[in-house]
């Protein structure tokens, strides 16, 4: 065979188009390795994100219950108030007092405070005006409370 008869292969070894064909493996190495991290911190940032979720909603889980039990206490609060002072010194009535007093202490260990109201300036976040224009709570109708720094009920109050 003649050289001009001689079948040219395209591709021989080393020829220009198989040099641009080769792979280049470090390069995919650190590309996947990169996309490895960011995965990682996305992952890592999801079981972050995931566990201060889990602990608000820990934090406020019971916040259906307490607003179900807080006018009981309010009512045995208010009872107390209407009871004349012959009575206040019997026996049931001491009880209802130690009632109240054990309720207290519930309540403040899960977190749950009284708002502050009588006598005090006017605070809209914490309060609900009922009547009055002043700046000064003249009377608190019904008791705010607070969960964990969280207004769950604001105080009623009237205004001077």
């Amino acid at each position: 065979m003649t050289e001009e008869k001689k079948p040219k292969h395209k591709h021989a070894e080393g020829s220009e188009e198989n040099k641009s064909r080769e792979v280049n493996w470090e390069e995919i190495a650190k590309e996947f390795e990169h996309k490895y991290k960011l995965a990682l911190a996305d992952y890592q940032n999801l079981l972050k994100r995931t566990a201060t979720e889990k602990q608000e909603f820990a934090k406020f889980a019971n916040e259906g219950l307490i607003m179900e039990i807080l006018p009981v206490y309010d009512n045995l609060k208010i009872s107390m108030e209407h009871v004349d002072e012959a009575a206040k010194q019997s026996g049931w009535a001491e009880g209802i007092k130690y009632v109240i007093k054990q309720f207290a202490d519930v309540l403040k260990n899960i977190g749950v405070e009284e708002i502050e109201a009588a006598g005090q300036v006017f605070d809209h976040n914490t309060m609900e005006a009922l009547e009055g224009q002043g700046e000064k709570v003249k009377k608190v109708v019904k008791s705010g409370y607070r969960l964990k720094e969280k207004v769950i009920a604001p105080a009623k109050v009237i205004l001077e």
